[in-house]
């Protein structure tokens, strides 16, 4: 039988080796209590919390399945990519001005010849011409722009139905999310015309208003072309909205509405040197 010393020496012996153990497994990648130590990039894993395969094993083997390509941390990706792509494509297009307007809008029709008008005579300033790059308003600005030697930008969305970038473009992109080409549109642009349109034109402008009002841009000049076509709108906001309290008495002055095209480019170039 054990005497009671040798019991007392057995339990310090125990007692040391599990501090060795403790100690060793937290200074280091080896044991503790909980097992084995495992470290995942900045993440520390023991135990049942230990993966049965490796980062790198996992990035090397072949997926069986692509469900991964659907969900939210690869879209993350990719609208990180879409940021990348626009920034590094425009960060020297230099001074530019956005039209807007509707796809819609066919080359026989005077809304055509005005957006047509417009993008040669900003391009005759030196200034880039940015488009949604479609058709209808987006190929008269590009082909003003182009025709007068200018940068002609076109800024593209993936939709079921879109016919692609404008051959009047010679610089042009295609984004997947609309909140991405937004941000170039509204970060590159030192002034904005807007020609008649339906749901797109309209977010558009109103996107460069909210910026605008409440102060997460600098005050960006904004002409909106053919006062009959904007009057319904205009008379609604400066009537119901604005007598509800629920826009400032200011607010609606912070576009010019004008029928002549030289006072829209005059405005949206406004406060280009």
């Amino acid at each position: 039988m054990t005497t009671e010393q040798e019991a007392r020496d057995d339990a310090r012996s125990e007692d040391a080796a599990r501090v060795d153990e403790v100690t060793w497994g937290e200074g280091s990648e080896g044991a503790s209590p909980l097992g084995q130590t495992y470290r995942q990039g900045a993440v520390l894993l023991r135990g049942q919390m230990i993966p049965q395969e490796s980062t790198t094993e996992r990035l090397l083997k072949p997926d069986a399945s692509t469900d991964w390509l659907h969900r939210d941390p690869w879209r993350v990706l990719r609208i990180q990519a879409e940021f990348v792509d626009g920034f590094g494509s425009l960060a020297d297009l230099g001074p530019a001005v956005s039209i807007f307007g509707s796809a819609r809008i066919r080359p026989d029709e005077d809304a055509y010849h005005a957006a047509l008008a417009m993008g040669a005579r900003i391009a005759r300033r030196n200034v880039a011409v940015i488009t949604g790059g479609g058709p209808g308003i987006m190929e008269a600005a590009n082909k003003g722009a182009a025709l007068a030697g200018g940068k002609s930008v076109g800024l593209g969305i993936e939709l079921p139905h879109e016919q692609g970038i404008n051959e009047w473009v010679n610089l042009g992109m295609t984004f997947r999310y609309f909140f991405v080409r937004k941000t170039m549109f509204m970060k590159y642009s030192q002034g904005i015309i807007v020609c008649p349109g339906g749901f797109g034109t309209l977010d558009e402008t109103f996107e460069a208003l909210t910026l605008v009002q409440t102060h997460k841009v600098a005050r960006i000049p904004i002409a909106l072309y053919d006062t009959a076509y904007w009057k319904g709108l205009f008379d609604w906001i400066n009537g119901t909205v604005k007598d509800r309290g629920l826009i400032s008495t200011l607010d609606p002055s912070l576009v010019t509405i004008t029928d002549d095209v030289d006072e829209a480019v005059a405005v949206a170039t406004s406060q280009i040197d």
